[in-house]
């Protein structure tokens, strides 16, 4: 135990049973992969992701696109302004708040992210070799369980 304070050192619980490191591990590789798959369709990995959001929601703030992107606000700005001179983008002002821009993808855009899916399907794919359906559908709900535990946003 450490210190008296009755909770398990890291060393006692290991990092191998060490869920948090374990992610990290897992996410930091996939990241990776990615990162190097996408370099060929001159794609960043944020490009990559802001893509894929936008094709299953279609219009979203600055904002909430950070937010379901996992990236920094500033840097979803950034990104989205060289993602609207490629085209793959357009931001809007709303018409009831011209303050807020809203996002959505173009066909371009649909372009883009369909030359890059085979490569991230793929990716997906051997993620997850060797693990069935059953399992598969269980670790993702324990993922949304734990999205839920750490969630700082409704979305």
């Amino acid at each position: 135990m450490a210190a008296g304070d009755g909770l398990p050192s890291l060393g006692e619980i290991g990092l191998n049973q060490f869920a948090p490191y374990l992610l990290n591990r897992v996410t930091a590789r996939w990241n990776a992969n990615v990162s190097d798959d996408l370099k060929s369709f001159e794609m960043t990995t944020t490009n990559m992701r802001v893509l894929a959001v936008l094709s299953v929601m279609p219009t979203l703030t600055i904002n909430e696109l950070s937010v379901y992107a996992v990236t920094e606000q500033s840097t979803t700005s950034r990104t989205l302004d060289a993602m609207e001179e490629q085209g793959w983008v357009r931001r809007q002002p709303r018409s009831d708040d011209m303050r807020i821009r809203d996002v959505s993808i173009t066909e371009e855009g649909r372009a883009a992210l369909a030359r890059i899916w085979p490569s991230i399907y793929d990716r997906f794919e051997q993620l997850f070799d060797g693990i069935d359906e059953e399992d598969y559908t269980r670790f993702v709900a324990t993922l949304h369980r734990m999205l839920q535990n750490v969630r700082k946003h409704e979305l």
